[in-house]
């Protein structure tokens, strides 16, 4: 047989896109280093620094502080003086580095595919047996990176812009509703909503019995604890009558999530909705290649297929599933209103009624 003629341009482009691949997996471990020992914290709004002034700075040893700083300039996250053999952090680049308030910062996120790596044998065998690996099973690390890769950009959208896109939803919240938070995680959502409505109940259900610990200790943190409780639950098994249910990037993690619908439908008070936010993706493969899509389909192969399967697998959506799957799902349940009321480059939207 003969072997197919390679076009070295093709080669080498790609063998260029690969590289920069790798790079950013290395680059990843010194963003996650940065964030942890304070290093863009400091450089934020202090104008360009030497090595020595900055691991002063930070009580870090300098021989380290210069290699990494080295390593930041390379990839453009640091601008270099070489003038004065300084380093300087723009004001663009601390919203996504240094402050931890931020929509865009992005250093515990690394967590979630350092998680990937460390679960990496249960992946495999799970690829060879086609077994599932429940969401308890994987690293610590990834309950952390999950949380705090959703925990901002929830901050930042959800009270001012999400539900006011729901119909009707915010003005039954300000009079006082119960609202169920299904697959809260650490419960940052459960808390942005108590806070924002304090004429309003909310309870979060999770599986996993850490994570709910973790969401106590949030609230209480918050002073919430009066108004958000948190209980080891799972999507077709909480109890109670709610004015609005929601699912926040989590419905494609289920091994049934008809059957979550359809228990969302029966534990809805009259007049309540559903609140689905998931991934973003189009309804067609070829309309859904991009870096983001490349993210999710990762996230989705080790982690959200995984667990799926883990429950019985009845429907595996992944974190890819799009809307018209999605809608689906909702009307195989008994829902006759679905409707997507907002969008990001992250995250659909969708609204759920009788």
């Amino acid at each position: 047989m003969n072997s197919p003629a390679i076009d070295q341009d093709k080669l080498n482009t790609f063998i260029q896109r690969a590289v920069i691949d790798l790079s950013a997996g290395y680059g990843g471990v010194m963003v996650s280093i940065g964030g942890k020992l304070g290093l863009y914290k400091a450089l934020a709004g202090a104008g360009p620094l030497s090595a020595r002034e900055l691991s002063t700075r930070t009580r870090c040893a300098e021989r380290y502080v210069r290699e990494w700083l080295n390593s930041q300039a390379a990839s453009g996250y640091l601008t270099y003086h070489a003038v004065s053999d300084t380093y300087e952090l723009s004001p663009e680049h601390a919203l996504v580095l240094a402050d931890e308030n931020s929509p865009l910062y992005v250093p515990h996120a690394w967590n979630t595919p350092a998680s990937m790596w460390l679960d990496e044998g249960k992946t495999l065998e799970a690829f060879r047996t086609g077994k599932g690996v429940a969401w308890g099973d994987h690293s610590g690390r990834l309950f952390c990176g999950v949380a705090a890769f959703y925990r901002n950009a929830y901050r930042a959208a959800l009270v001012p812009e999400w539900l006011p896109a729901l119909d009707g939803v915010v003005e039954r919240l300000n009079d006082g509703i119960e609202v169920a938070d299904v697959g809260c995680g650490h419960g940052h959502s459960s808390v942005l909503i108590a806070e924002a409505f304090p004429k309003s109940r909310v309870h979060g259900f999770d599986v996993h019995a850490p994570s709910i610990e973790t969401a106590r200790g949030i609230a209480a943190e918050a002073g919430l604890r009066e108004r958000v409780r948190f209980d080891v639950a799972g999507a077709s098994g909480y109890p109670g009558q709610y004015g609005l249910i929601c699912f926040f990037d989590c419905l494609h993690d289920l091994g049934d999530p008809l059957a979550a619908a359809s228990h969302a439908l029966e534990h809805l008070a009259p007049g309540g909705s559903v609140m689905l936010v998931e991934p973003f993706a189009a309804d067609r493969l070829e309309d859904n290649l991009s870096p983001v899509a490349s993210m999710y389909y990762a996230a989705s192969t080790a982690i959200c297929c995984a667990h799926a399967i883990s429950e019985g697998g009845s429907l595996v959506l992944g974190a890819q599933a799009g809307e018209a799957r999605l809608a689906e799902v909702f009307r195989k349940a008994g829902f006759t209103s679905f409707q997507r009321v907002a969008q990001t480059p992250f995250n659909l939207v969708f609204q759920a009624r009788r």
